[in-house]
């Protein structure tokens, strides 16, 4: 009876060790703006990348602004749909782009308040964008089977009227907190200049510390990132949020560990740790049998994950199982009840999750999975920032 008591009490601590999920905390915190929504719209990369300018401005004493999201959309929508019919269509033309294509437009296309552009002239109240695409794209390829041996000069014009009956036509001036503003006079006000800005990456087969333009298809612009080995790579993240700075954050999110319940996590499938105390019977499951254990248990509370090397990531950018899914910004670091680290991530599919839009990203995951960065380049390392040249 007692040894039957005391099984009881193991099994019950057992239970409630296993019950208690994930228990996270703030080792550092920067501020942002609220979350948004691209709801039915592939822009995450416009959202998290004006995000990250949001918090800039917030980093630099500017007060907090709601900056449009779809003005850049839209601005790039243009960009992409030149390029395209340049390439004689031999190029990516979708929602989908970079950060670049918020940080490299700056200058020349400034910004503009949410309040005098939401992008929302198609009678919803929430983002769609798949009818738009359809036409946007309908056009261009339209364009280019034209049999006049030549193209107008009013194509352009044409693909214009057609964002502008979707998003609705770019102000040329607004007022904004009292005062007249163009665009490109709001940006400059603001101190939002494209050349505080640089892109970072981590892949071996171009050379260590000199820029490259990564190779995935979002990439449109062929903007160039700066190489780091993935221990400095990293190093950054820690010296950027240490420091006040927000990370703008292009990630693959197509791996198991990253749920919709607010985590990422890199778990190792074949660790004994992981397998509880059924050990065998895990063992002899199969990979894919496995893999959905494992995404059974992830919110049940850390698990062990995968160490991560350089090999690791090349391989899995290589065989295309590491792809540019998802932009967010990192802003924050915490800890599990265990002291595993976690990058405190904003997104942008509204108050999602049991975080309320926000997730936390294992620094196994972070390493593994992210593509590139965009940070200001006072967030480098002095070191750092000497091996690429940059000081």
């Amino acid at each position: 009876m007692k040894k039957l008591f005391l099984l009881s009490i193991a099994i019950l601590a057992g239970v409630s060790l296993h019950a208690q999920g994930y228990q996270f905390t703030v080792v550092k915190e920067n501020p942002i703006t609220s979350i948004k929504n691209q709801a039915s719209s592939g822009t995450c990369w416009s959202f998290s990348g004006v995000a990250f300018l949001e918090s800039e401005l917030l980093r630099m004493g500017k007060g907090e602004h709601d900056l449009a999201d779809m003005y850049i959309a839209r601005r790039n929508y243009a960009d992409k749909a030149e390029k395209y019919v340049r390439m004689h269509g031999k190029a990516n033309f979708s929602q989908g782009g970079s950060f670049a294509d918020v940080i490299e437009t700056l200058d020349e296309y400034g910004v503009i308040p949410e309040e005098s552009y939401k992008g929302l002239s198609y009678g919803t109240d929430r983002h769609m964008h798949s009818e738009m695409e359809s036409a946007l794209a309908g056009y261009v390829d339209a364009i280019l089977k034209n049999k006049n041996g030549t193209l107008t000069p009013v194509w352009k014009k044409g693909f214009n009227a057609v964002l502008d009956a979707y998003l609705g036509e770019v102000p040329a001036e607004f007022e904004y907190n009292g005062k007249k503003y163009t665009p490109q006079s709001l940006a400059t006000d603001l101190g939002l200049k494209a050349s505080n800005y640089i892109s970072l990456s981590s892949y071996t087969h171009h050379p260590f510390y000199q820029p490259f333009g990564v190779e995935v298809p979002d990439n449109w612009r062929w903007a160039l990132s700066y190489n780091l080995p993935i221990d400095e790579f990293m190093e950054v993240f820690d010296n950027a949020i240490s420091n006040g700075y927000t990370v703008a954050w292009a990630s693959d999110v197509s791996e198991i560990g990253f749920n919709r319940n607010g985590l990422a996590v890199m778990p190792d499938i074949d660790a004994p740790e992981n397998a509880g105390s059924d050990q065998a019977h895990w063992l002899g499951l199969s990979a894919g049998e496995r893999e959905k254990k494992v995404r059974d248990q992830i919110e049940n509370g850390p698990m062990k994950e995968k160490v991560i090397t350089q090999e690791m990531r090349q391989i899995a950018y290589d065989n295309y199982q590491t792809t540019d899914d998802h932009g967010m910004q990192i802003y924050g670091i915490a800890k599990d009840q265990n002291g595993g680290k976690y990058y405190m991530v904003k997104n942008s599919w509204g108050e999602a999750g049991k975080y309320k839009g926000i997730w936390y990203a294992s620094e196994s995951f972070v390493k593994y999975k992210t593509m590139s960065i965009m940070i200001h380049k006072d967030a480098l390392p002095k070191a750092i920032a000497k091996k690429l040249n940059l000081k």
